[in-house]
């Protein structure tokens, strides 16, 4: 497979899945804050706080705990995963060719790639709605068919625009959405501070234990949707980047959004008990601030689920040539754009409920995800490098070929956590036979589908390939084999 013309510093990224070269490297770690602040500049957030005093039945100090731990937890993962993006300077689900084997990896890759038609179709109509309201806010015009067809275009237009130009737009962009999004939020939470009823939040009652640690895995699958984009954004950096920097980064960057976010919503919920059920996420915004708050907060909103949803689908672009889609990145995105456009009119039109829809599929996502985490994450920890060359080789030559094009070790146990995950998983449709376990009570189902891929993965042997799966390529990306890190090693 032929590498593709790379033109890092132009206007548009036509570098697709071949590793960056050492020097095409540079940019620090504290940019990665931005990037990971850019990903949760969602309305959704708001949404789901609420759904964990309504549904869940927390206090806020419960929301709070769920607020802090979930992103610590998912987006350490992203974090950590996002090592392996500068080991080897390719995507990340380029880099699990290596793990899974050529043949291997369209397994995981194809699953992966479907979740994320989901994710963006959520994105979608969320900016779509967010569209609406605002022309209802200023201009008093209501929604109706033609209407959120217009919205939805619009909205996946810019966000094929964005995610086609590539990783130097979505930098920008991130940095200043970033400071605009931030600077409207204070303002949201000033006025929330003054016009709460704040013996009401502070009166209502503790939840379970139980609900509380499920919320824990309701707020943390938005962020293990992100683990196998980790390395997406790490590639460009130079191999000398700090790992705990970077874990660090990601971390904050998510955490600066969610943890107010969510706690914003849970505030909200108190004036608006139905702001968790109702069939639209966004226009509730409208009722508790007044218009000159609450549009440009929206707008300042909706530019952020565009660029959640303009990073989603430059993972998905990657994703797609892994699969043996064989166009160049900018086109590769299409696909994705153009099912989150059917996806997101049945979802504004059809479906009865936007938050069971909602949180079934981050239910879901987090299963599927998780699997390939587990397995990825200890390969990784063993030390892994990455061979180039045998990375884009897709034919029985390729370093990476193991036994068919398939590493069964690897295939075995991301099938096992797969069962597994879905034995304790229940959705509004699905309930698998072990739902009503202590896991599956406590919404656990992912920390299992982890631990089984990862542990398995841990005692079978290792995938025996060529001699040649380590070696030395010195510019197009890959170390020699004596300067390999030991097992374990997470750090420079």
């Amino acid at each position: 497979m032929p590498a593709e013309s790379a033109e890092p510093d132009g206007a548009i990224e036509t570098r697709g899945l071949e590793p960056v070269p050492d020097h095409e490297r540079g940019g620090r770690v504290r940019e990665l804050v931005p990037t990971w602040v850019a990903a949760n500049i969602s309305v959704l957030l708001l949404t789901m706080g609420a759904g964990l005093v309504i549904f869940n039945g927390l206090n806020l100090w419960q929301v709070l705990v769920v607020a802090v731990v979930a992103p610590v937890v998912s987006y350490g993962l992203v974090g950590l995963i996002s090592i392996a993006g500068k080991r080897g300077g390719a995507p990340g689900m380029a880099l699990s060719r290596a793990v899974f084997g050529q043949r291997g990896n369209l397994f995981p890759g194809g699953l992966i790639w479907v979740a994320r038609w989901g994710w963006e179709t959520i994105n979608a109509v969320s900016g779509a709605y967010a569209i609406l309201t605002v022309l209802d806010l200023l201009f008093g015009v209501k929604s109706n068919t033609v209407l959120i067809v217009v919205t939805l275009l619009l909205f996946v237009g810019c966000t094929f625009l964005v995610s086609g130009l590539g990783i130097n737009a979505l930098r920008a962009c991130s940095t200043w959405s970033t400071y605009l999004f931030g600077g409207f939020s204070v303002a949201v939470l000033g006025y929330l501070v003054a016009n709460t009823d704040w013996s009401a939040v502070f009166a209502k009652p503790a939840g379970s234990t139980a609900m509380m640690v499920a919320g824990i895995g309701t707020i943390a699958a938005g962020g293990l949707s992100w683990v196998p984009s980790g390395p997406d954004f790490t590639r460009y950096l130079p191999r000398t980047a700090s790992s705990r920097g970077m874990v660090g980064a990601t971390i904050g960057g998510a955490a600066l959004v969610v943890v107010p976010m969510v706690l914003m919503g849970a505030v909200m919920a108190v004036g608006t008990p139905d702001l968790a059920t109702a069939q639209d996420p966004v226009s509730f915004i409208g009722e508790l601030l007044p218009t000159w708050i609450a549009v440009p907060y929206l707008l300042v909103a909706l530019v952020g689920m565009l660029l959640i949803n303009s990073m989603s689908m430059y993972s998905a672009g990657f994703t797609a040539q892994t699969l043996g889609i064989r166009v160049p990145r900018a086109w590769a995105v299409s696909v994705n754009a153009a099912i989150s456009l059917v996806f997101g009119f049945l979802l504004m039109v059809v479906a009865t409920s936007f938050f069971g829809s909602f949180i079934s599929f981050l239910t879901l996502l987090a299963v599927a995800f998780s699997a390939w985490i587990g397995v990825f994450g200890v390969d990784l920890w063993r030390g892994r490098t990455y061979d180039a060359r045998a990375l884009l080789d897709t034919g029985r030559s390729s370093a990476y070929w193991y036994r068919g094009g398939f590493a069964w070790q690897a295939m075995t146990a991301w099938g096992a956590a797969l069962l597994v995950g879905l034995l304790f998983t229940k959705v509004d449709w699905f309930s698998g036979p072990l739902a009503g376990t202590w896991i599956g009570e406590n919404g656990l189902g992912w920390v299992a589908g982890i631990l089984t891929s990862g542990l398995l993965y841990a005692v079978l042997p290792r995938a025996a390939g060529p001699a040649r799966a380590e070696r030395a390529e010195g510019a197009e990306g890959a170390r020699p084999e004596a300067e390999r890190e030991p097992a374990g090693s997470l750090s420079n």
